[in-house]
């Protein structure tokens, strides 16, 4: 006899983990995002591209 199916199962499964993931989506983006690391760099960024415009002119 062939392995029995549990579509309700599998669906409670399915919707309870992409519940979790949602919940947690927030909170692993913004500190990713607003990580002081991105401020620096692009801070670092902005002055290098300074000094190359005055360097040229």
């Amino acid at each position: 006899m062939p392995h029995r199916t549990r579509p309700m199962t599998a669906l409670l499964l399915f919707t309870s983990i992409n519940a979790v993931l949602c919940a947690t989506i927030t909170p692993v983006y913004d500190f990713v995002c607003f990580l002081p690391y991105w401020e620096r760099r692009r801070e670092r960024r902005r002055q290098e591209r300074e000094t190359s415009d005055h360097q040229r002119i």
